[in-house]
């Protein structure tokens, strides 16, 4: 073999190393790559995890204020439902209270005619007992602690 042929032989070898250096360098790189690509993936499951979990305690704590806001809405219709009740047992009671003193009236005039027109004229500018009754109305509060007061 001659100087040139072997000269050939050495420029391929070395071709030949570079090639295989320079692959196996972007095979190294392409790893790294890899791992970073793969380090990346984990930290965005792991922030995707944290949240979800804070997603779902949001979610649980709003469904517990709406419940909760439910359930007062709840009370709420069901004690004005029973001040109505009681209003319309006044109003009954009083519609009796009326008719008996109505029924009274007619008696007292039945047995004394007259009688309650001198009496209207004899008082002059006062008001009959009956229109003097002052009316009171306990106004209730809530059972968050308020006290009961009274309206004249």
């Amino acid at each position: 073999m001659t100087v040139e042929t072997w000269l050939i032989v050495v420029i391929v070898i070395a071709v030949l190393v570079v090639l295989a250096l320079v692959a196996l360098a972007a095979a190294k790189r392409g790893k790294a790559g890899k791992a970073r690509k793969q380090e990346q993936a984990r930290g965005h499951l792991q922030e995707a995890q944290l949240r979800g979990a804070r997603a779902d305690k949001e979610q649980a704590l709003a469904e517990e204020q709406a419940a909760r806001a439910r359930r007062e809405r709840a009370e709420v219709e069901e004690r004005a439902a029973q001040a109505e009740r009681e209003a319309q047992e006044r109003v009954g009671k009083a519609q009796e209270d009326r008719s008996a003193a109505q029924e009274l009236k007619a008696k007292a005039e039945k047995l004394a005619p007259g009688l309650a027109a001198d009496r209207r004229g004899s008082e002059g500018q006062h008001a009959a007992p009956e229109q003097t009754v002052r009316r009171e109305e306990t106004v209730r509060r809530d059972e968050t602690g308020g006290t009961g007061a009274t309206r004249h």
